[in-house]
């Protein structure tokens, strides 16, 4: 895995690339490419691109910034192609030369040949920026999904500048809260759009290529995940297919020159993989697990188990609450944004622990979205599906004065049919909301211009093809929830400087998995119904039907007794008020609530990771 990089100034512009500068970009993501660090400056001074190299395929040969046979085209690269080894007969029976083994000389020649349509062919994660010298063009791309990140600003000069971390960015631009996406990001856990916390970076989004020609910027989606037309299998062909996939795209994902291993969770995901994994290699696989000093919260049981089943070799660590507080900092400063998930932090120390065996890991990402494995949208079903019997027997008139009863709760009483609408909008988005709307008008100060935290996600169910209501719900976290878990992923295992590889988002198993009938995914009220069977004979009982819990973090607990504090400094402070941000008579009612017991951390933790990410990257305080 890598850091990219890069400097493009328009011909308007008067500025040229300083080298000091590019290598301070490149060098604050040391982290993501602790191996090498390399450089590349156009003659003019009007380009520059940086890398940082991890070390993964051809690991004497794979030097970067790296060029073609006349130096015409130089890229800088930051993943892995599974598949680059299939194209090289096809490619040097074309008269190109290769120079190394490894996947990025394979980029570099399928772009010579086909320009922006490489990327259907790339079978990976990826973000990368080619430099065509002779057509003085800069193109940049990011995999599919969204595996790894690739971050930009565009000024009014029409100048370009992209890093694979927006901290590199700020070497360029000062640093300006984003006020826009507060509502959004206050509400759900990520984004579908390009903006981010910082008022002038952008992300290219997933599945999409920008093109920059001398001050001009195209971008276009290169990529969807269709859902129709249906698969007509039967259930034993669609099993043994959908087997067959996963087994190839975890065999793919063992492709490296280096140690590698795969985090064990003990849920179905990890277990899938690490059963699939011990058949594909010889010595025993390394395992990974991260617990808690907190035994009501250990569930290192079960990754025991399957450890155990599959004779891994198995590592633990066990991290304490006094750990979890003070990595926030600098987490956070790894992050770029506020971090939105308590698990970010638990898996920091994991990666940490891989890092000391491994430079590799496999992880179950993804399985959830294919396969509809949250509860919540079994619970929007029901919803759904009860409220229109409710709207069949209750009189309006009698529902219109339920409503108006339950208003008043903020609760799980309010958050059901009896207070909403029956559409995605109300009952999928802002039901499972950490602040919806609601809350939103109370959180923020008057001053906050809030826009519907919604909008976005509405918008993605005219982009989709999906007839069937739960594959609408499932394009809706596929392109707004995953990319942040994939977010929390690579920024997490690269501030170990390991590199994590994802089976079940291989493009052509999600494809095959998203045009399966919903009832190969949910059957019976059983989840992820596909991967279970084709699990079955695997897997032992205990882990094949156990039930999905979130990766459980005891900070409840921890907030409530001895680090109460963490509430008071980030949550409740002057400092906090005075920024004039939020209401700080809500603020108030909140920690009362959470001290209380009647509301959970994750409200109060998306507020804490603001304040520190404010004071850090708005205010420029030292934390760590």
């Amino acid at each position: 895995m890598c850091g990219i990089s890069g400097i493009a100034y328009s011909s308007i512009s008067k500025k040229t690339v300083k080298l000091e500068t590019l290598r301070r970009m490149r060098d604050l993501v040391s982290h993501r490419g602790p191996d090498e660090a390399g450089e590349f400056v156009e003659e003019n001074l009007k380009l520059g691109l940086g890398h940082r190299r991890l070390s993964i395929v051809d690991v004497e040969g794979g030097h970067q910034p790296m060029f073609n046979e006349d130096s015409s085209i130089v890229i800088v690269y930051n993943g892995e192609i599974y598949n680059h080894a299939d194209y090289r007969q096809e490619l040097e029976s074309k008269g190109h030369i290769y120079r190394t083994r490894c996947d990025t000389e394979a980029i570099v020649h399928l772009y010579e040949e086909y320009r922006e349509s490489c990327l259907q062919k790339l079978r990976g994660m990826f973000a990368f920026a080619i430099w065509d010298r002779r057509r003085r063009e800069l193109f940049l791309a990011r995999d599919r999904f969204g595996v790894k990140p690739l971050y930009y600003v565009y000024d009014k000069e029409g100048n370009l500048f992209f890093a694979s971390e927006m901290k590199s960015l700020l070497e360029i631009i000062k640093p300006e809260l984003n006020y826009e996406v507060l509502a959004e990001r206050f509400a759900n856990y990520g984004s579908c759009d390009e903006q981010t916390f910082f008022k002038s970076i952008k992300q290219l989004l997933p599945g999409c290529y920008l093109l920059w020609k001398d001050g001009k910027i195209k971008i276009e989606k290169y990529w969807d995940l269709n859902f129709e037309p249906k698969h007509i299998y039967s259930d034993e062909d669609a099993i043994r297919e959908w087997a067959r996939l996963f087994r190839e795209s975890v065999r793919m994902r063992l492709m490296a020159d280096v140690p590698l291993g795969m985090f064990l969770s003990g849920g179905i995901d990890s277990s899938a993989i690490c059963a699939v994994m011990t058949q594909e290699v010889k010595d025993p696989i390394k395992t990974f697990s991260v617990g808690f000093d907190d035994k009501l919260s250990d569930e290192l049981q079960f990754a025991r188990i399957v450890a155990e089943k599959f004779k891994t070799e198995h590592y633990e660590v066990i991290i304490s609450p006094r750990e979890f507080f003070d990595s926030l900092a600098h987490l956070t400063w790894q992050y770029d944004e506020p971090i939105s998930f308590e698990a970010s932090i638990p898996l920091y120390f994991v990666s940490l622990l891989a890092s000391q065996h491994v430079k590799v890991v496999l992880t179950g990402e993804g399985s959830d979205e294919i396969l509809a494995g949250y509860a919540r949208y079994q619970r929007f079903l029901q919803l759904i599906h009860y409220g229109k019997r409710y709207e069949s027997l209750v009189p309006a008139s009698v529902r219109r004065l339920v409503k108006r009863a339950v208003e008043k709760f903020d609760g799980k009483l309010s958050r059901t049919f009896l207070n909403y609408e029956l559409s995605i909008e109300d009952l999928f988005l802002d039901n499972f909301s950490v602040f919806n709307r609601k809350s939103q008008v109370a959180l923020f100060s008057e001053q906050i211009k809030l826009r519907d935290p919604y909008h976005n996600r509405v918008s993605l169910l005219t982009e989709s093809d999906a007839a069937e209501l739960l594959d609408k719900l499932l394009y809706i976290d596929i392109k707004a929830y995953l990319p942040e878990l994939l977010m929390k992923q690579d920024k997490m295992s690269m501030a170990a400087s390991i590199e994590s590889r994802v089976p079940f988002l291989d493009y052509k198993l999600a494809e095959f998995t998203a045009r399966m009938p919903i009832n190969m995914k949910i059957r019976s009220g059983v989840t992820k119904w596909l991967l279970r069977e084709a699990m079955r004979r695997h897997l032992p009982e205990e882990i094949l039907y156990r039930k999905k819990v979130g990766f459980a973090v005891p900070i409840n607990r921890w907030l409530r007794s001895d680090y109460r504090n963490i509430v008071q400094e980030y949550v409740l402070s002057d400092r906090v008020i005075k920024r004039g941000i939020f209401n700080s008579e809500y603020l108030k009612q909140l920690a009362d609530r959470f001290f209380a017991g009647k509301d959970d951390s994750s409200r109060i933790f998306r507020l804490i990771t603001f304040e520190i990410w404010y004071r850090q990257f708005i205010e420029g305080e030292k934390l760590f």
